[in-house]
Parts: structure tokens; sequence; C-alpha cells
């Protein structure tokens, strides 16, 4: 079963400086249903392959039951694949990402925090391990996600790529320049089109300039000069139909999921790729799951996480989504790709925040 939650005013950046403020987290929920999670745990940790997976199943089927909070647009087949291969239900409920995160940080601070797995993007799930929300999680399958996957309490189960799309009906795709400065130049105006909220992003093009020697001046020059050329678009998938629709031209940073969906299902005149060429830089972002320490299925919750890391991602292509688990058929596979600065994010998000909303009016 799936549900959608009503979406909530604040910001990550508030929660962020909430957090920080109150000098860390609200409370993890006490209790029976902490304890019972702690023996499940205690008792998994012990067991390896398909001992471990069948206890797993034994306990999960016994629970009968999922919860998920989710802002993954994609996670349906996944969740449908789940509940063939398993006798658990699955009862999903989908978001916004900070809209998850508001309702977790407000459900907890109301005692009344039961879901079982939170599936959200890097940000979101940072504060909430900062929060102390997310229980430990360790597996062999967890140990196949490369080192950048695996972070306190969550793990990355698929890789968000932000890439340079085009509307192929109105951009040839062999005048686009090589990397982002080159839309600076004033033939490009009005052809090209932000995503207001990719904070991540513009901190990640920011750093491969700054590596590649320019200074921070000159990178402040060359985003002002993007700025002046560009429009300000709200929310990935939108853009991505307004691109397929050519209302506007370029977009700088969609994710290749929405370009090659819309591509392969649609029909739709847009493209990442011209022959080989790509624009640098494409920035790649992990996202993921945690199972909550306040779990009250905690067997299920730790069978779904162990089959999202296996199983599970052979769905990925499926919808053009990029596994966590390397693979030779991914869509960047052996490209040159740029990291979301992660400790950077972590550590100064409120700066690079700040930054980005002066730049595009947010």
């Amino acid at each position: 079963m799936n549900k959608r939650m009503p979406a909530v005013a604040s910001g990550l950046a508030t929660i962020t400086i909430l957090l920080a403020g109150c000098g860390g987290a609200p409370t993890v929920q006490a209790g029976a249903e902490v304890d019972t999670e702690a023996a499940v745990f205690d008792e998994i940790a012990g067991l390896t392959g398909q001992e471990r997976t069948d206890r797993l199943v034994e306990l999960a089927e016994e629970e009968g039951a999922l919860t998920i909070y989710t802002s993954n647009t994609d996670v349906d087949p996944m969740i449908a694949a789940f509940e063939e291969a398993y006798d658990i239900e699955v009862e999903a409920t989908r978001a916004n990402s900070e809209t998850v995160l508001q309702k977790i940080m407000s459900e907890n601070a109301a005692g009344s925090l039961n879901v079982d797995v939170v599936d959200n993007n890097f940000n979101e799930n940072n504060v909430m391990a900062q929060a102390g929300l997310f229980a430990d999680y360790e597996s062999e399958y967890r140990d196949a996600v490369p080192e950048e996957g695996r972070f306190d309490g969550w793990t990355s189960t698929y890789v968000n790529a932000f890439v340079v799309g085009w509307n192929t009906d109105n951009i040839d795709g062999s005048t686009l320049p090589d990397d982002l400065a080159g839309f600076a130049d004033p033939k490009w105006k009005g052809k090209i089109a932000f995503e207001i909220g990719d904070v991540d992003w513009y901190a990640a093009v920011s750093r491969y300039y700054l590596d590649q020697g320019l200074s921070e001046a000159e990178v402040d020059e060359m985003w002002a000069a993007l700025a002046a050329n560009g429009t300000f678009e709200k929310g990935h998938s939108a853009m991505g139909d307004m691109l397929a629709s050519g209302k506007i031209d370029i977009a700088l940073s969609i994710y290749q999921h929405n370009v090659d969906g819309t591509a392969a299902d649609q029909g739709a005149p847009v493209a990442w790729k011209h022959g080989e060429k790509v624009v640098a830089p494409v920035v790649t972002r992990p996202n993921g799951a945690g199972i909550l320490a306040s779990a009250e299925h905690p067997a299920a919750a730790i069978l779904f996480m162990d089959w999202m890391l296996s199983d599970g991602q052979d769905l990925w292509p499926d919808v053009h989504r990029i596994g966590s688990v390397p693979r030779d058929d991914s869509p960047i596979a052996g490209m040159e790709t740029v990291a979301v600065p992660l400790e950077e994010m972590t550590e100064n998000y409120e700066f690079w925040d700040d930054k980005y909303r002066d730049l595009v009016g947010g």
C-alpha cells in the first residue's frame, strides 16, 4: 500500500540549524519496541550467509509487515518485487525529501515514531543520523557497496547523477560546450535552466572548478554569468517535463534517470549524451535507506535492506536508475564523475545553501 504525506513548510537548513542549536537530537523513543529490535539485531549479527537469510525470513514473515517513508518516485517496483518474494505486506508513504525528514522529526518529538525504514536523499539522511535516529546495520550486502556509499546509520541503495540534459528538437548536441562554464557565454542566454534546490550539485561543481585552479572569485563570477543567462525552476520532475515539451532548452542539473526515462518510456526528444560526449562535470550523489532505532518490525527491516542491496539492485536499470553496487551496465560506467562533497555538505550545508539561494534568488 502506498500513501502520500502532506507537505510541510519548513526547510532542511532550518532543521539542521535547530539540531545544532539544541546540541543534538530529539531523544529516540525507548521501551519494548527498542528492546525487541536490539534482540533481533543481536541474534542476526551472529549469523552469516544462508543461515542469516533463512532466520531473517522466518522472523520477518512472523512480523508480517514493514513500514517505509520514502522520497523515491521509482520505489514501487521494488516494493512489489519484495512483497512477491516474501510474505510481508509493505506500507510505503511517499513525499518529497524534506517533508519526509520533517515528518520523522515531528513524530519523534511527539513520541509517535513507528516507521521501520526511511529511504531518502543524502542530506536528509545525514540529519537523521546526526539525530541518532538510525540503528546500526551491518551486512555482507552493505559491504558490497563502495566505502563512499556506507554511512553512519544508513547505506546508499542507489545513486543520483546530475547531468546536463537538452531538448534535441531545440538544441544540436554537437554545439554544446565541453563543460558547464561554457554556458556563461551570452549566446546561451534564455536557453539554460537551474533547479532552485540543487545546493549539493552547486557545491560539487564549485569544488570541481576550484580543484582545476580557479580562484573562489573566478568561480563566483562564472556562476553569476551562468545565472544571468538562465531561468530558475522548481523540481527535477517538473523540469524534466518542461525539457521534454521544449519549454526549456537545456537543464543544467537534471537527473540522468529523468532524461533516460522520458526518452525511453515516452519517446521524448531529450538527451544527456551526444555520442560519447557529455557536458562535464557529471555529479553523483548517493541516496539510500536506514533502519530506525525504534523499528516495530526489525527483522523485516533488515531483510528489506539486505534485499535492496542484493536482488533489488537488478531492478534499478528497469527504471533507468543507477544502483549503489557497481555494475558494468551502469549508465555512468567508465565515465569520469565528480562526487558531491559529502563531508563538506555535512559540516557546511548552511554556507552552500546561503550562497546558492543568493544566486538563484531563493
